[in-house]
């Protein structure tokens, strides 16, 4: 018995080993967002290396997509959970994201670098317009999906009325609670499946729910600008449904136009920025946190990235362990799977009324309106990938 044990675990650590090395791949390849990220997960996790089923692939993709945060990341977290356990999960989780979020922190730290030096910033000026393309695509391609009848319609159009004139941080998570109750309500539509009793461990749920309210009392009692940005990127990333095309009016609603953390043009130059960045789009956060402590040096920028990035990861991390433990039992509630359709719903509102709110200042200027509708047209009728736009945006501001 001990030899075989002896013998099991040096095969474990090696399977341990190459599937990191494997997630770090995907870190350092995947471009385009979630739906890129999956078939590239099923491309190297199921069909190469038989980590799991493609079936088991889906399931645990469905299951982010339940939850708040990441959903990208959520799958290739339950994925390293799944194979290792808890311990192999957070380091699958910081090897995903680490490339990402190290790029972007040297974005935001460039971007103070040049402001600081009155160094021109034109040669990012099409990255901007180039941005509120993508979003406009993103709610478009979201809008197809999740909009099957007059409910969701009417769900995702009062979303945009509310969001675009109410732009308040705290308006998002109401929007999208309202969404999901409204559906909720229509459980019965849903085809009933055999249910078990639910077995669940709190732990991780407990851990989620301390940290929220530790965080939203230091903040209150402190003050401090690192805890309040913790705070505010944890709150945003445990109410954020849909990825990172939901996220993105979420953090310009609070940074932008609540608390002036960032210019607008800032906000827009990272977000077409990250659109070239491979890995999950949440990384946007690390470039706020850096100009949001723009002005307490390089080691005040290095701790906004840290925390920021900390604060938006942690709450989808937490809450994918809490219920990947008891989620064949909790997809069987009709009131679960019927709550979904107005959430997404609601979702795409968020981010309609997102572009609208960024694309007004440039309606007035025709070479922004002609870059907006270009990048809508390149995106929706060619398969020319996002990084390759953004790359090609740059490089003609530069020559210009």
């Amino acid at each position: 018995m001990l030899p075989y044990l002896s013998t099991v675990q040096p095969v474990r650590r090696i399977r341990y080993i190459i599937f990191l090395k494997d997630v770090l791949i995907l870190a350092l390849t995947t471009f385009g967002g979630p739906q890129v990220h999956l078939a590239m997960f099923y491309e190297r996790l199921v069909q190469k290396r038989r980590y799991l089923t493609e079936d088991e692939l889906l399931e645990l993709n469905a299951l982010g997509q339940v939850l708040p945060g990441p959903t990208s990341t959520q799958t290739i977290t339950a994925i390293g959970f799944k194979i290792g356990g808890p311990n192999l999960a957070y380091i699958t989780l910081l090897v995903w994201i680490l490339p990402a979020v190290c790029i972007m922190t040297a974005a935001g730290m460039g971007i103070y670098y040049l402001e600081q030096h009155h160094l021109s910033l034109q040669f990012a000026r099409f990255i901007q317009p180039m941005a509120v393309g993508f979003m406009v695509v993103a709610g478009y391609r979201i809008g197809q999906k999740v909009i099957k009848n007059q409910v969701s319609l009417a769900l995702a159009l009062i979303a945009v009325v509310v969001a675009y004139l109410f732009r308040s941080p705290f308006m998002t998570p109401i929007v999208i609670a309202v969404g999901g109750l409204t559906t909720a309500l229509t459980y019965e539509k849903q085809k009933r499946m055999e249910k078990k009793p639910l077995r669940v461990q709190w732990s991780n749920f407990f851990l989620w729910l301390g940290v929220f309210v530790g965080a939203a009392t230091l903040g209150a009692y402190t003050q401090s600008l690192p805890v309040r940005l913790f705070e505010n990127f944890y709150r945003n990333g445990s109410f954020v449904f849909g990825g990172g095309q939901v996220l993105t009016p979420m953090l310009y609603n609070e940074f932008v136009a609540f608390k002036h953390y960032l210019s607008r043009e800032e906000f827009l130059s990272g977000l077409g920025l990250v659109q070239a960045v491979p890995g999950p789009v949440f990384a946007f956060a690390s470039y706020i946190g850096v100009l949001s402590m723009r002005d307490s040096g390089m080691h005040g920028q290095l701790w906004g990235s840290l925390v920021s990035t900390a604060g938006i990861f942690l709450p989808g991390t937490f809450l994918i362990f809490f219920v990947y433990r008891f989620w064949e039992q909790l997809k069987r509630y009709r009131v679960v799977r019927a709550s979904l359709e107005g959430i997404n719903a609601a979702s795409t509102g968020l981010t309609a009324a997102a572009a609208l709110a960024l694309f007004e200042p440039m309606a007035t200027h025709w070479s922004s309106v002609v870059v907006v509708v270009s990048t809508i047209a390149v995106l929706l009728y060619t398969k020319i990938p996002p990084y390759v736009l953004i790359l090609v945006g740059l490089l003609t501001g530069v020559i210009l």
